[in-house]
């Protein structure tokens, strides 16, 4: 309600209003009740305007903080949902120990307030724990749960959000990009970029011939003159639409911006009880109110027209004109999707196409924009640039436009693969590129599919839908790999996949790292992250890798070595012998020692690993969770609910998505390994080399992105834990995974490797356990991470052919 307010009687009231303030501000220090949990503040406040707030209710109020602490602990969980105390003190980088700050504590079973002050204690070990402290912020409390489910081990990490954003609480960029290009907004800058250029040559010209075409036709046939005269207008509209604006004649719709001036807000009294219990701070007197965003209808007179549908025209029209240019409109909007970057040229063709050629021609009219002078004019369409870099960010029900065009890819190679089986049409080695591609966006949706189900269950269920469906993309591959080599009798499957395996160990503790180390410290020069839970992984890996090398070893020692042939010329005494192809024999020549000795080792091995897994699970989820100290807060106050909050994917959406996803995966990797055979048998470069980079790397690239925007966003932690949880999973569950179904169904998997993935594998977990050690990372680090990796990846490019290929 607004009050016209008169200058002399604002002077009168402004001494009594001081005092009002000066009031609430003792009344804020004194009285702290539960209230203030249940609360949600809907105003944004600026970090300099909090910390100029507690500077200043520190000075004035002669209450002690512990006494203000004690008293916030009546916030109990008088409710099921999450409530948390703002942190009034917030520095962007680490976390100074002699400040008192105030953090709402996440416990998975209780969501409620517990506040917790870090005293001046400026000692070593009070900045260790506040350099540690880890605090994000939720919208709502599924949010909350898959933020807290990134910190907790065995769980995937997942960046995206599960639930729809607000777009009013979004920054401008992203609003750009959701724009529905129906706004003539203001526009600073020059209309002639590099992107508008592009557009002009890669789809401008040929959109403009077309309708100037169109037009020509819709001249010949007389009864379309009107439809001739608008194809010609939007001829040199779409040559260049930027800085020009499609409109509708018959009525204008303005968003303007009303300013009231000397008015008072008053807010309506509800409950005067209520209101006496609580003293609110209102709007100060004479204050200018914000600008109000009010859309005035303008209507322009206009002359009498037949009906749409009672013209000839109209079906001259819909016949000939309109079919040619939803041809051209389509294929553009194709073209400019599937580039990503040119989703606006999309959304203007896809704007044109549904809603102005079914226009009468006469109410549409093309007119060069004019600066607004503090108004939006909402029109039919109106385009200022083609090309936007932020449209990587741009998501459909929550899926990244990526992934979402990607998927065809995988309707096409199943196709291919299993139409054409003769490889009549297309090559062995296009359908193996376009399987392995395929599986890229598979894995997005996996990933998606875990992170809604986790976030929205509790711990329980979402630690068996990560443990199970964490780790099926490479399951599938290596399963079917498997069955393809045995049916083929050939061992270079097995080969292959031990290969792969290695691979992913290596690219998981190196190259993740690595590439998000360099990328976030190019960033944030030096990061922090918690040594603490990084011990953890390290010697979760430590575990992992002995355990899964243990056989190696064992046959090292006790193995015979031999060789396939040694050549040695007669009453040659002083030359050494030249050996061909040795190695370790375990099957045919030395049978007894392996089904004696080794093989018993084996199965030992696959059911410690899974049993340390799950000793790691309750030491850092349940008896050491606050190794983690994960803080969420909504970073304005008060409380985290998930009232209106709206999830892209249901619980029964995701969990059906998941098993589709996991069919068209053990599709796509049965022909994957079905079309291998070729590139395997006659290609130039190592079957080792093609196992750790394409076969291993490949289906962790949604992985990879993850990380790499961790570590933009100084999220360093979770960077690093993307690629060890992925470790740490190939070792301690798919390794012995492997062996019980090679146990059940003989397969020919040993898990005995070769010595260089032997060494390399334990070289690479020494570095990294050396690399956290003191809790920081910059791009140097990184560095260091990347370049053995490449190191190691040209020592398996110039490898020979492994035994049996």
């Amino acid at each position: 309600m607004l009050r016209q307010g008169k200058k002399g009687s604002a002077e009168k009231r402004a001494p009594s209003r001081r005092q009002w303030r000066a009031q609430a501000v003792a009344t804020d220090e004194l009285m702290v009740d539960a209230r203030d949990c249940s609360r949600m503040a809907h105003t944004k406040h600026t970090m300099s305007t909090d910390v100029e707030s507690r500077r200043r209710r520190s000075t004035e109020s002669s209450e002690p903080l512990w006494d203000h602490d004690l008293k916030g602990r009546r916030c109990n969980s008088q409710c099921d949902r999450l409530c948390v105390a703002g942190a009034y003190l917030e520095i962007p980088d680490t976390p100074s120990p002699c400040t008192s700050q105030y953090f709402g504590h996440y416990t998975p079973k209780c969501l409620s307030t517990h506040r917790h002050s870090l005293h001046s204690r400026c000692t070593d070990d009070v900045w260790q724990e506040a350099s540690i402290r880890t605090t994000i912020r939720a919208e709502n409390e599924v949010e909350a749960h898959k933020l807290a489910n990134n910190y907790r081990f065995g769980f995937r990490k997942w960046k995206s959000h599960v639930t729809e954003r607000p777009i009013e609480d979004r920054s401008d960029v992203v609003k750009e990009l959701y724009s529905e290009l129906n706004y003539i907004k203001h526009h600073s800058g020059s209309l002639v970029t590099v992107g508008n250029i592009v557009y002009v040559l890669l789809f401008g010209w040929w959109i403009s011939l077309f309708y100037f075409l169109v037009s020509l036709l819709m001249f010949c046939t007389i009864a379309g003159i009107p439809y001739g005269k608008l194809c010609l207008e939007l001829s040199g509209y779409f040559l260049w639409p930027f800085g020009k604006a499609l409109q509708k004649s018959s009525s204008l719709v303005r968003k303007c911006c009303m300013k009231f001036p000397h008015c008072e807000a008053i807010p309506e009294e509800v409950d005067e009880v209520k209101e006496s219990l609580e003293v609110k701070e209102s709007t100060p007197l004479l204050r200018s109110t914000p600008a109000v965003n009010t859309e005035i209808p303008v209507t322009m007179p206009a002359p009498k027209q037949t009906r749409y549908w009672c013209r000839l025209s109209t079906y001259v029209w819909l016949v000939l004109g309109y079919p040619l240019l939803a041809v051209v409109h389509s294929l553009a909007i194709f073209l400019s999707w599937m580039m990503v970057f040119t989703i606006p040229v999309s959304k203007m063709n896809a704007r044109t196409l549904s809603i102005i050629l079914l226009m009468p021609p006469e109410e549409v009219k093309v007119q060069t924009v004019k600066k607004p002078q503090g108004c939006e004019t909402r029109v039919l369409l109106c385009c200022y640039h083609a090309f936007n870099w932020y449209y990587y960010k741009y998501t459909v029900d929550g899926i990244n436009v990526f992934a979402v065009n990607l998927l065809p890819l995988v309707i096409i190679t199943l196709v291919i693969g299993y139409v054409d089986k003769d490889n009549y049409f297309v090559s062995s080695e296009v359908k193996f590129a376009t399987a392995v591609s395929s599986i890229i966006p598979l894995s997005y949706y996996i990933g998606m599919g875990i992170a809604s189900i986790s976030a929205q269950s509790n711990f329980a269920v979402g630690a068996v839908v990560n443990a199970t469906f964490g780790s099926i993309t490479e399951m599938a591959f290596y399963i079917t790999a498997l069955l393809q080599g045995h049916r083929a009798g050939n061992k270079c499957y097995a080969e292959v996949v031990k290969a792969a395996l290695t691979g992913t160990l290596l690219g998981c503790i190196l190259f993740i790292p690595g590439i998000c180390m360099i990328i976030g410290g190019c960033k944030h020069r030096e990061q922090r992250f918690n040594s603490r839970s990084a011990g953890v992984s390290s010697a979760l890996l430590f575990i992992s890798v002995g355990g899964v090398f243990a056989p190696t070893l064992f046959s090292k020692a006790y193995g015979n070595f031999i060789c396939e042939g040694c050549n040695n010329s007669p009453g040659n005494t002083t030359k050494p012998f030249i050996c061909n192809n040795c190695h370790y024999d375990l099957s045919e020549n030395n049978r007894p020692l392996f089904l004696s000795h080794i093989e018993p080792l084996v199965y030992t091995v696959s059911v410690l690993l899974p049993a340390a897994y799950l000793i790691g699970l309750i030491f850092t989820l349940k008896t050491h969770s606050h190794i983690y100290d994960i803080q969420v807060s909504d970073a304005h106050c008060h409380v985290i609910s998930d009232h209106g909050a709206v999830v892209h994917w249901s619980r029964t959406r995701a969990l059906v998505v998941l098993i589709l996803a996991t069919i068209l995966m053990a599709a796509c990797a049965d022909l994957s390994t079905e079309h291998i055979k070729p590139i395997i048998s006659n290609s130039s470069v190592s079957q080792y080399f093609i196992g750790v980079t394409v076969l291993a790397m490949v289906p962790e690239l949604p992985e990879i992105v993850n990380g790499i925007q961790f570590a933009l966003q100084n999220n360093i932690s979770l960077s690093l834990e993307v690629g060890s949880c992925i470790a740490v999973q190939v070792c301690m569950l798919q390794i012995p995974l492997l062996i019980m179904f090679n146990a059940f169904y003989d397969v020919g998997f040993v898990l005995i490797f070769s010595d260089l993935h032997l060494w390399a594998s334990i070289f690479s977990v020494i570095l990294v356990n050396y690399i956290f050690m003191d809790g920081k990372s910059d791009y140097f680090q990184g560095t260091a991470l990347v370049v053995v990796y490449l190191i190691l990846l040209a020592l398996y490019f110039f490898a020979p052919a492994p035994l049996g290929c």
